[in-house]
């Protein structure tokens, strides 16, 4: 038996970045039927059923997943490797937005600014506790401050997702504050 933190692990799999894993079809906008992904699921060892996956969906804290309005297709927010168009409106952000990142990375990003690297988009949230989140993931956090007021004028677009995460495909070096004490 597969645990919840499995099944959401596998959802972002075959709906971020791999559905071809189990032969699911992604629209160009992210959705896949939901009948087609619990058969195609459970044929790849996955049990899963639709209460097992409206649990996923709503207990996510992170809100990685959302169904359609009727219910029969279900998406990932954000964070895709594969190319889809989330269908998002353009949004003016806030003044400051910020992104976590592992220390290691700070020359890297002092160089070339943040890069979506596998994904289609580079992620921000509102807070810094969330972007420290998100940095501890990857090794030593790191907090950096976005100044997406600038950048927005600058004609860089961003994008919201249902979730709350801020979506831009690049943040330029001359866009971002870096801790003082960060080498």
């Amino acid at each position: 038996m597969s645990s919840v933190v499995e099944k959401s692990k596998f959802l972002s799999l075959v709906l971020r970045h791999a559905p071809e894993t189990i032969g699911l079809a992604l629209d160009s906008a992210g959705w896949a039927q939901v009948d087609d992904l619990l058969e195609r699921a459970n044929a790849h060892g996955m049990a899963l059923d639709r209460a097992s996956l409206s649990q996923i969906v709503a207990g996510s804290d992170k809100q990685r997943f959302a169904f359609s309005d009727d219910g029969e297709r279900i998406r990932a927010n954000q964070g895709h490797s594969v190319p889809v168009q989330l269908a998002l409106p353009p949004q003016e952000p806030p003044s400051r937005l910020f992104h976590g990142t592992a220390s290691r990375f700070l020359e890297s990003i002092r160089r070339t600014g943040l890069q979506p690297m596998q994904r289609q988009h580079v992620h921000l949230s509102t807070n810094a506790q969330t972007a420290e989140t998100v940095g501890r993931r990857h090794g030593k956090p790191c907090v950096l401050w976005v100044d997406a007021r600038a950048l927005h004028a600058s004609g860089q677009v961003f994008l919201r997702a249902e979730n709350g995460v801020w979506l831009t495909t690049a943040v330029p070096p001359e866009f971002i504050g870096f801790p003082s004490d960060a080498v």
